[in-house]
């Protein structure tokens, strides 16, 4: 292999790829850089593709480990190289898969990127106009990080799902799955704000375009329902708006409801039902905590944690 030249073999995996997965630019490119640097190692081994066997790849994968990338570079890298050679013996009769016993590293758990109280509060503190846009605006973000809801919970809300002298809302999850959480008093204002005479009324057409905009929570400015794109745009500009630019999206005001919440002693049983997770090991990332908060919460709380 020479220059930027690849085997005929990756040629046409990379092919199979673009044409009938229907693979990006940016992930063909990734696929190929990993390809071009698994080829060179074997060149450099005098191997060709159709050599490779599981202790071969094996030795590969432990020197990838070995080196200074990170886990989940090893990781991506091997993807790459299972989906070449899973590929190769799909398409030709005879063909062995090496990588069918070679596990996948893991990559280690991140903590979710939580903003901090103070954030959250400048953040909804920021939107302070009156015209329906602010009016709509306000409660999105206040019902974002109220609730937990994820973006597409939010933008498929209806009128039919909430139940403001209550303060609860009816939220359809991942497999349609329902559940009903409570709104916070500022959520719920913010809900009370929007829907008045000032707020969604002065955004409704004087025709609706479909039935399902009618019953939307959220419109757009032509009075259509707010998909979820232009609900995470919303966020977006919230966010660039306070300075916090890309840390901020849906998901992170989600991260931040949940961890919050912990923080001032919530029980994690009831952060599972408020987030809509099916099982608690999802919710147990948001207890991941720094040893120095672990210590001090246990200095705290323990009858005897403290010194003599």
């Amino acid at each position: 292999m020479t220059g930027d030249d690849l085997p005929v073999e990756v040629e046409d995996f990379l092919l199979s790829l673009r044409v009938e997965r229907g693979r990006s630019a940016n992930t063909l490119k990734a696929y190929a850089n990993d390809l071009r640097a698994y080829v060179a190692w074997l060149d450099a081994r005098g191997l060709t593709i159709g050599e490779v066997d599981e202790e071969i790849l094996t030795a590969y994968v432990n020197e990838l480990k070995a080196g200074e990338r990170a886990p989940s570079s090893v990781k991506r890298m091997l993807v790459s190289v299972r989906g070449l050679h899973r590929f190769l013996a799909e398409e030709t009769e005879g063909v062995a898969d090496p990588t069918v016993n070679v596990e996948v590293p893991k990559s280690p758990k991140g903590l979710p990127k939580a903003l901090s109280e103070a954030e959250v509060g400048a953040l909804l503190a920021s939107i302070t106009g009156t015209d329906p846009i602010a009016r709509r605006d306000r409660a999105i973000l206040e019902v974002l990080y109220g609730t937990g809801a994820r973006i597409g919970e939010l933008s498929g809300m209806s009128l039919s799902d909430l139940d403001l002298d209550a303060g609860l809302v009816r939220l359809f999850g991942k497999g349609a799955k329902e559940r009903i959480v409570p709104l916070g008093r500022y959520a719920l204002v913010a809900l009370v704000e929007w829907l008045g005479p000032q707020g969604r009324p002065l955004l409704e057409p004087e025709q609706w375009a479909r039935r399902d905009d009618a019953d939307a929570v959220f419109l757009n400015r032509r009075g259509g329902r707010l998909q979820r794109q232009g609900a995470w745009l919303v966020v977006r500009k919230a966010g660039d708006e306070v300075g916090l630019g890309s840390r901020l999206t849906p998901h992170v005001l989600r991260h931040s409801c949940a961890t919050h919440m912990l923080d001032h002693g919530a029980d994690i049983r009831t952060v599972q039902e408020l987030l809509g997770h099916a099982s608690i090991s999802t919710t147990q990332v948001y207890t991941l905590v720094s040893g120095e908060r672990l210590r001090s919460v246990y200095d705290a709380a323990h009858p005897r944690a403290a010194a003599g």
